[in-house]
């Protein structure tokens, strides 16, 4: 099987390359096809196929990525640029996109968006090394933007004329412009106008043509088996959870007070800074003097965090007539084994 790569080269004469993909052999077909449709410039065939795919798979992120590049391709820089966004904000250990968000960026002009983008990808990947060579571009391109500024304000200053022309050397207009593209790995982009360095008179300047370089598809993330123990942890706390505030639902319902009680802990906060004591005569009162309770919670959701967790739901509690519905929140802290209530908010 052969590797898909993408290679971009864009504005002046700054090098930037959006990666290939290397896909998994059980989807090997699915994503060979929108590469294949995307080099043959059947960008909406693409995109109707990754759109039917990410249909079934929205959080694949190799589909994704072959998405936005195909995207790039039929001009949808606006599109592009979301879908390598939201690839950040759901894979963000992964340094490709915001290096491709650094390419789109780039080729609008926008080298301040650019450059945040591959610090971004640096903070990722302090060994990525196509986001430091990008980033020197882009660093490069803004002096030169700087240089010209100062000509504007200070004309007569006799620095930064010849500063300004090197800039601009470096920066030749006639290589902004993207190289067709390819996807396989033995491709190489078309040769830009070379960049000429200045040299005495006397010697003579080579052209010295751009390196395409094809970087790696990323992978879906690797969980460590630290990250798998925490997530084990969070789901095995979140049942527990779960499982306390049914205890605590049944145990009102059955107008069982020990066992309602149980459930809140030592350091639970009365509402309107009341003592415990006289919250539990108050709630005694409330339940043992009605003759049937009915206590049904729908829609619950727990967010663990170490030893506190949060757990939102609807309530629909009826008594003797009574039927009220009512969205609550309850903040429980784990004592030893046991998840207790520590705090109860109704209207949240």
């Amino acid at each position: 099987m052969k590797y898909a790569h993408v290679v971009v080269r864009i504005v002046c004469p700054l090098l930037f390359w959006i990666f290939g993909m290397l896909p998994p052999a059980a989807y090997a077909d699915e994503y060979s096809e929108v590469a294949q449709m995307t080099r043959d410039g059947k960008f909406v065939e693409a995109l109707n196929k990754a759109d039917a795919y990410l249909a079934g798979k929205p959080r694949d992120p190799q589909m994704r990525f072959l998405k936005g590049v195909a995207q790039k391709d039929a001009g949808k820089s606006t599109e592009a640029i979301a879908t390598f966004t939201k690839l950040t904000e759901d894979f963000p250990e992964l340094p490709e996109p915001y290096n491709n968000l650094a390419v789109l960026y780039a080729n609008q002009n926008q080298f301040d968006k650019a450059k945040s983008a591959l610090e971004q990808a640096l903070k990722t990947n302090p060994g990525y090394a196509i986001a430091y060579e990008n980033l020197g571009d882009v660093y490069a391109r803004l002096s030169s933007q700087a240089y010209n500024k100062a000509l504007q304000i200070e004309g007569a200053n006799p620095a930064i004329t010849p500063k300004l022309a090197l800039a601009r050397q470096l920066f030749n207009s006639n290589t902004g412009r993207i190289a067709t593209i390819g996807t396989n790995a033995s491709v190489v982009p078309e040769k830009a106008a070379p960049v000429v360095v200045p040299k005495p008179a006397s010697t003579p300047v080579a052209p010295t043509p751009p390196v395409a370089v094809v970087t790696a598809p990323p992978a879906p993330p690797v969980k460590t088996p630290a990250v798998k123990v925490a997530e084990a942890q969070n789901q095995s706390d979140a049942k527990a959870v779960e499982e306390a505030i049914q205890k605590w639902a049944e145990a009102w319902s059955e107008r069982n007070l020990k066992a309602y009680f149980s459930v809140y802990g030592k350091d639970f906060e009365p509402p309107n800074g009341a003592k415990r004591s006289a919250w539990e005569n108050e709630r005694e009162a409330r339940i043992m003097g009605k003759s049937k309770i009915s206590v049904h919670l729908e829609g619950l959701k727990v967010t663990i965090s170490g030893n506190k967790a949060i757990a939102k739901f609807r309530q629909d509690y009826k008594a003797d007539g009574l039927s009220v519905s009512s969205r609550k929140t309850l903040e429980l802290t784990k004592y030893g084994d046991r998840w207790q209530i520590t705090r109860e908010t109704v209207g949240s």
